[in-house]
């Protein structure tokens, strides 16, 4: 699996996306992925994971309309390998491109674009402003509320889950811990000011 360093990486996404809100979704993808690489046995594979994390979004911010059709070019020239460019493409199946995820790692991505946003979200709403002490069962009354953080998508959550063939409540569950393992890192990003 071909991919690029992940300081390449990072001023690539950089040279697309200013906007510090889409650099932390970012950062906060990333961790998940890395989380996830060694949690579903892929350790070996976790700076891939975290790279596909990372750029995933890359065409957002610049180009909605064409969001995962206009990644391969700004991703290709900067010697990004295709295996990597397909499974960043894959995290919009069904709602932008026909590539459906089939590797571990893209299932995982496809669920966790959306599903991140809404528990930060949730977060936010709390004291702590942290997931450290989110539950399941917070999650999953935000997730009931369709009005709440009404851009995440919960059909693809649930596609997600699906495809991975996890239960919702075990998708949750692992991705709060997903969170945690990396919301020191991001919140001394923020504070370095982003």
């Amino acid at each position: 699996m071909k991919t690029i360093e992940r300081a390449a990486a990072w001023e690539l996404l950089k040279k697309y996306n200013q906007d510090p809100f889409h650099l932390e979704h970012a950062l906060t993808v990333e961790g998940i992925m890395r989380w996830f690489a060694r949690e579903e046995g892929f350790g070996e594979d976790e700076e891939y994971w975290g790279i596909a994390g990372l750029l995933h979004d890359i065409d957002f911010e610049q180009f909605p309309e064409e969001h995962c059709r206009k990644a391969p070019e700004l991703l290709r020239p900067a010697g990004v390998g295709e295996d990597i460019i397909r499974s960043i493409c894959s995290h919009g199946w069904g709602l932008v491109v026909d590539i459906k995820p089939e590797h571990q790692m893209e299932k995982i991505l496809y669920a966790e674009d959306e599903l991140s946003g809404l528990i930060g979200a949730a977060a936010l709403m709390r004291p702590s402003k942290s997931v450290m002490d989110m539950e399941v069962k917070s999650v999953k009354k935000k997730f009931k509320s369709l009005n709440f953080a009404a851009g995440c998508s919960r059909p693809v959550i649930e596609q997600g889950a699906a495809l991975l063939g996890w239960e919702l409540d075990g998708l949750i569950e692992k991705t709060i811990l997903a969170m945690r393992s990396c919301e020191e890192q991001i919140k001394a990003w923020r504070e370095a000011g982003a």
